[in-house]
């Protein structure tokens, strides 16, 4: 038993050197960047934390490699997940830290956390100025932990698809767009790729409308792109979207980032040729009717103040914000304190459940989850009808998902329990910014940000918080991205191990 134990978890650590190793490769990016851009220092600084990173997961893999075909299962699928991203988190931040953009490496290990789980919130130091290769890790990042890191890298260590399925599901997809769980990720990857090869042009084309030169429109396009594709909320400069002051480029945003948030199933579906799923997909119906009435609400409140002049105003400043946080994007077209002062409590408390709700399942983006809110709704529904008809009729509830599905008892367990986690998990994150010292709205906003991984910030978020506020957002955006099983998977099996020594 024994034997068979070690084994195990000798195949995990091969795992999480492969995710390791390919995150390390990737590292060659922001190096040809700084190389091109003629950034000497920089070259050296990825060089230097590519080698650190390579070792280490070669390390790794040589321990684990004459265990990699041993067949995991889900519980320890779940750990190589949740450990590669806690690892991960802990070597990326290495190019931060050789940087000297940051005062401390726990505020590098939060930038890296809050890209990789496409949060946005960042503790940088002189954005307005940051070298062209740092800049593209930034975003590669986020672009990475988007679509899926363990995934993609397992697709390339591994040819044994059961542990990569296992690996799948332990990064919060459950998504089958193909028979298999590796050609599922190398499609939700092609579809990424698409997307990118058509976001850049149009990002760029908007960046010179915009007035930007073509140099810096080109390479602000890639990476506006990148992060609103992964809802992830970083950008170039420190007034975010605001500084490139164009309609059209916000307007072109909205129109990646919305997509960006929907399931990559839809995507599939859609491009397939099934067009009709974009009208009866219960994802898309529930964010349509939530976005909907959070956006009337927050616009009735904004105008009832008196916040902005006109419907183009209220438009580009309010709903911007209300949807960039519901599909968890982060984009901000004002300055962050100017939600705290201007906008009233009732605007701000749509925000917080808009951020809090989110987007689709198996998608770039954070929060309940638009499949989980419509399967709660629709529970209660039929709880509701089945008070009005004889107790001898059974009702048989039914969604529309790619596919019309029966709700079964473990479904709307599991969406009840995933949504009070997150409840829960938003709740401590409120109590402890409050602990910080700051207002309840203050830190209500902000854990909401961080629980559904939008990035949006109400001017908490600095490199002057306290360090424990930071590792608990750290935490928090780690658990929420994961969707919490993978990471109490974790612990869980460090309890076990710990009780029977």
């Amino acid at each position: 038993m024994q034997t068979e134990t070690k084994e195990r978890a000798l195949s995990v650590i091969y795992y999480v050197g492969g995710v390791l190793m390919v995150l390390a490769v990737c590292e060659l990016i922001p190096l040809a960047t700084s190389l091109f851009c003629r950034e000497t220092r920089f070259v050296f600084v990825f060089l230097a934390a590519a080698s650190i990173m390579i070792s280490f997961a070669a390390f790794l893999m040589l321990i684990g490699a004459g265990y990699r075909n041993v067949h995991l299962s889900f519980g320890e699928g779940m750990t190589v997940a949740s450990v590669s991203w806690l690892m991960g988190t802990l070597l990326c931040a290495l190019p931060y830290y050789f940087s000297g953009n940051y005062l401390s490496y726990l505020d590098c290990c939060f930038d890296v956390m809050s890209g990789l789980t496409t949060t946005g919130l960042s503790m940088i130091q002189n954005l307005d100025h940051l070298s062209n290769g740092l800049n593209m890790w930034r975003f590669l990042l986020t672009y990475i932990g988007g679509q899926g890191m363990v995934v993609l890298a397992l697709t390339f260590v591994t040819k044994n698809a059961g542990n990569v399925y296992m690996m799948y599901v332990g990064e919060a997809k459950d998504e089958r767009l193909r028979p298999g769980a590796v050609s599922t990720a190398r499609a939700i990857w092609k579809i990424s790729i698409l997307y990118l090869i058509i976001g850049w042009i149009a990002m760029s084309i908007a960046g010179i409308l915009a007035g930007l030169p073509w140099g810096n429109a080109i390479l602000h396009g890639l990476w506006i792109f990148m992060s609103g594709w992964s809802t992830g909320g970083f950008a170039p400069m420190s007034q975010n979207i605001l500084y490139y002051h164009s309609m059209i480029y916000e307007l072109a945003t909205v129109v990646f980032f919305t997509i960006g948030s929907f399931n990559f199933a839809l995507h599939y579906a859609v491009l397939s040729g099934n067009k009709k799923e974009m009208r009866k997909n219960i994802e898309i119906v529930s964010f349509t009717v939530t976005l909907t009435l959070l956006s009337l609400i927050a616009a009735f409140a904004l105008m009832h103040d008196h916040v902005y002049p006109n419907m183009a105003a209220l438009f580009r400043k309010g709903f911007y914000q209300l949807i960039s946080g519901h599909t968890t994007t982060g984009f901000m077209s004002l300055y962050a304190r100017q939600i705290y002062h201007d906008w009233g409590d009732l605007a701000i408390y749509a925000m917080i459940l808009a951020m809090l709700f989110g987007g689709s399942a198996c998608s770039t983006a954070g929060g309940f989850k638009g499949l989980r809110i419509g399967i709660i709704f629709n529970t209660i529904r039929a709880e509701i009808r089945q008070y009005t008809i004889p107790q001898s009729r059974v009702i048989t509830t039914k969604i529309h998902h790619i596919r019309d599905i029966v709700l079964t008892d473990s479904m709307i367990r599991s969406a009840f329990s995933i949504v009070v986690l997150y409840l829960i998990t938003f709740s401590v994150g409120t109590v402890i910014g409050m602990a910080a010292g700051y207002s309840g709205v203050e830190s209500a906003f902000e854990s909401a940000s961080v629980t559904g991984n939008v990035g949006l910030s109400i001017g908490v978020t600095a490199p002057s918080n306290p360090a424990f506020l930071k590792i608990t957002y750290i935490i928090i955006m780690w658990l929420a991205r994961l969707e919490f099983v993978s990471v109490l998977t974790l612990i869980a099996q460090i309890c076990r191990r710990l009780v029977k020594r």
